[in-house]
This record gives structure tokens, C-alpha cells and sequence, in this order.
């Protein structure tokens, strides 16, 4: 047996020339995720916080305004952290978020010289805005409420006048 894997090729990769794909369910760095408008998923619950073994997560809520939204709830993520010093990249915090806003990319290339740059903020962490996306705060999609935004049924972005004019809901459901 020795002598027969003596003579084999070595199995040498040539990172980091040539970048070898993960796997599809790879655990690597995390993202918040965004509404199709732009808005954000994450509702400021700290379910994911609590969740972490490695306590390697913050989270600070805050109260959504009409004037300054950045989620369809009630809260969302003003403060938003997460020390990959101390990820052990469990995923546990990806099944307690209750809205699907967190989750884990494939990407694995996090390392550095400087330990205050591996505590990702939520600036770092969000995904970035795609066509037709407006970056919050702004109104939520007209005709929807926080029930649709979270069964998915929300088409796209808001333009800009929608976001000066939100609409004015009467007693039997009509706009005005």
C-alpha cells in the first residue's frame, strides 16, 4: 500500500491563483437580506443573537417611523454586528431568524491583520441593492402591508413619487 501511493501525483491546489468553488451549502460569510423594493428583512427580533452559541452577534432594534422606514414591521435592525473572531459558522443563527433576513453566503475569503476589521457592521453585512431597488428608509410598496411583504407578494420597487405621496387608506379599504 506504501509504496503504491509513493508514485501518485500529489493533490495540490493552486490557491490563490486559481480559486477552487465551495460547495453549494457552504457555511461562509453572512448577509441580510433585502425586500424585492429595497427594504430590509430583518425585524430587529435578536432571535439570532440568542441563538449563537459563540455569542458572536449583536443586535440593536429600533422602532420603524413613517418617516424613516427601513423594514415593513413594527422595528428593525439599527444596530447590526457580527464578530468573526468568534463565528465558529454553525448556522444556527440562520435557523432562528424567523423572516429569513439572515443568510450565509459561500463566500470564505475573510481574513486579515487587523482584528477590528473581522467585526463585520451592518453596513457590511446588507446585500447590495439590485435594479429597481431603492435603499431605505422609504415607503412600503402601495397596497401592501407587513403581511404581504413576508409572504412574498411584494412585485418590486417604490418610484419616487410613491415615496413622496404614501397613499391614504379609507374605513372600506379604498384609496384616496
Amino acid at each position: 500500500m506504501t509504496f503504491s501511493t509513493m508514485f501518485k501525483k500529489p493533490n495540490t491546489e493552486l490557491y490563490p491563483e486559481v480559486k477552487v468553488p465551495t460547495a453549494p451549502r457552504y457555511h461562509g460569510r453572512h448577509q441580510l437580506n433585502r425586500h424585492p423594493d429595497g427594504l430590509e428583512k430583518c425585524i430587529g427580533c435578536e432571535l439570532c443573537a440568542w441563538a449563537c452559541p459563540a455569542d458572536a452577534i449583536y443586535v440593536e432594534g429600533a422602532d420603524n417611523t413613517e418617516e424613516a422606514r427601513f423594514s415593513p414591521g413594527e422595528r428593525y435592525g439599527q444596530v447590526y454586528q457580527i464578530n468573526y473572531l468568534r463565528c465558529i459558522g454553525c448556522g444556527l443563527c440562520i435557523e432562528a431568524c424567523p423572516t429569513r433576513a439572515l443568510t450565509m453566503t459561500n463566500e470564505y475569503e475573510m481574513a486579515d491583520d487587523n482584528r477590528a476589521s473581522l467585526i463585520f457592521e451592518k453596513e457590511d453585512l446588507l446585500a447590495p441593492l439590485r435594479n429597481g431597488m431603492l435603499a431605505a428608509p422609504h415607503a412600503m410598496y402601495p397596497g401592501a402591508d407587513e403581511g404581504s411583504y413576508y409572504r412574498g407578494e411584494v412585485p418590486g420597487a417604490t418610484t419616487e413619487s410613491e415615496t413622496r405621496e404614501p397613499a391614504v387608506v379609507g374605513v372600506e379599504g379604498e384609496t384616496r
